[in-house]
């Protein structure tokens, strides 16, 4: 250290980021009483009572290392026979040499007595800040946690609604909501990825004469078993849902129109193989390829079409919107 800064009327001192003192000028070494060889290599804090301490944690840290700079701090450093020195304190945080320092300059104030006022007033406002402090993060915890259990609840009824709002409540499909957007999406695909789907119209034949021979909740049984059999043909990646009353509509995921007929006549003959009991069920299905520039109202216009050519042509039978 040159003899300008070292005899400096003021006091200087280099530290590491992690606070260990690298050069000192005796100006300050004179302020503290110390000797070079009893600063060196030590950390800045063994000069500072524990209130000073804190007030240096709290803030010269904190700001130095956000801002990289600090002026004109009111400090306080404490000599070897335990006398406090308030100064005002001004650091700068740059790199040297490949390493992190922190140069700071100090001044030895002259109002003692109103700095001593104000390190008082700061201990005072930091030890309330501190227990405020802790006060209300134990309270943010507490809201927290609370705030954890109320948001997985609510997720929990979300999924319900969502669940209950999507659902035909008799046969436990998809219902007719949940099936129009089910379509949109899947013709929103269609023109950005090409990829191909079929729609099923299907419908229960002479399902009025159940209802008026056995009545409506015979009905609804035979729905509801209807249901659960398409499902259980269909794969995860179709949609199976209630249209409404007979009708049933199945959206045929990566399927062109040979698989559409093929799919459909396995759900036509499984229909009319299966074991209904005293009731003879088939069912008449409508079959129609979306194509480039269809609408969800086009595509299922023409399914239903179709599906009115199979009921017209005897019923039991499968008919693909193109054949017409």
């Amino acid at each position: 250290m040159d003899i300008q800064l070292d005899q400096a009327p003021c006091g200087y001192f280099s530290i590491s980021d992690s606070g260990i003192v690298r050069s000192v000028n005796q100006t300050l070494l004179d302020m503290l009483k110390l000797e070079r060889s009893e600063l060196l290599g030590r950390h800045i804090e063994s000069t500072m009572s524990v209130t000073n301490k804190l007030f240096f944690h709290t803030y010269f840290y904190p700001y130095i290392q956000l801002y990289g700079h600090v002026d004109e701090m009111y400090f306080s450093f404490r000599t070897s026979d335990q006398q406090d020195v308030p100064v005002l304190l001004n650091g700068v945080r740059q790199t040297r040499d490949g390493e992190s320092v922190v140069d700071c300059v100090v001044v030895v104030m002259r109002k003692r007595i109103e700095h001593e006022k104000d390190i008082l007033q700061t201990k005072t406002k930091l030890q309330e800040l501190y227990q405020a402090t802790q006060e209300a993060n134990k309270e943010l915890e507490r809201l927290h946690e609370e705030y954890e259990v109320k948001q997985q609840a609510l997720l929990k009824v979300n999924d319900q609604l969502e669940a209950m709002a999507s659902t035909d409540p008799l046969t436990g499909l998809k219902n007719r909501r949940f099936f129009q957007n089910s379509l949109l999406a899947s013709l929103i695909l269609l023109e950005q990825q090409q990829r191909h789907f079929s729609l099923l119209v299907i419908d229960i034949d002479h399902f009025k004469s159940i209802n008026d021979t056995y009545g409506h909740p015979i009905g609804d049984l035979v729905l509801g078993n209807l249901a659960g059999l398409l499902q259980s043909m269909s794969r995860s990646s179709d949609v199976v849902a209630r249209y409404g009353g007979e009708e049933f509509v199945i959206i045929l995921a990566e399927c062109d129109h040979d698989q559409a007929m093929e799919v459909a006549e396995r759900y036509r003959f499984e229909v009319a193989s299966s074991d209904w009991g005293q009731y003879n069920i088939t069912v008449s299905i409508g079959v129609a390829t979306a194509v480039q520039g269809d609408t969800d109202t086009s595509v299922f216009q023409r399914a239903d079409q179709a599906l009115y050519a199979s009921k017209t042509a005897g019923r039991n039978r499968v008919t693909h919107a193109d054949h017409l």
